[in-house]
């Protein structure tokens, strides 16, 4: 059971920028031990390549440290992977194995199973870290509906 006041959701976008990929580790890394500091235990992911899954490794990464946090997957179907390779496969079927809690919204793709799974991870939480660089993405509308339902934003690109 996810308790949302304790919990908090990661969305961002599929393709990370040559120009973050050395700067945004650390700052996710920052940004959710201050987190843990506050007392956030579940960390939910939507499984996606990229940001989500960065975000999933430095979870797990940090749950050797703080065993009372929780690797919550929100998956938006058992098929998300069709069409990846088979590195992005292997990682992704690790950190399925490795994670607290898996939960699908669907079965299968569907036009709008991804932002199913968007509304189930900001529904959830009481904070949200984002990596947004560009507005006409899902992660905007995702970013949008968690402003408007009142989570507390956190912009991995303002972490220092």
């Amino acid at each position: 059971m996810i308790q949302k006041s304790l919990a908090c959701s990661f969305t961002g976008h599929r393709i990370i920028a040559k120009k973050f990929r050395d700067t945004l580790p650390g700052q996710l890394e920052r940004q959710i031990r201050r987190l843990i500091e506050k007392g956030t235990v579940d960390f939910i992911t939507g499984g996606a390549l990229g940001f989500d899954t960065l975000a999933a490794q430095i979870v797990l990464k940090l749950r050797e440290e703080f065993p009372q946090i929780r690797l919550v997957l929100a998956l938006p179907c058992k098929d998300q992977t069709r069409g990846w390779s088979s590195i992005d496969k292997a990682r992704y079927e690790q950190i399925i194995q490795a994670a607290d809690v898996v939960h699908y919204t669907g079965t299968r793709y569907t036009m709008d199973c991804m932002m199913r799974r968007n509304r189930f991870m900001v529904d959830n939480s009481a904070a949200c870290v984002f990596f947004l660089t560009n507005q006409r993405s899902g992660t905007y509308k995702t970013v949008a509906y968690a402003m408007e339902q009142g989570l507390q934003l956190y912009n991995i690109l303002t972490v220092k």
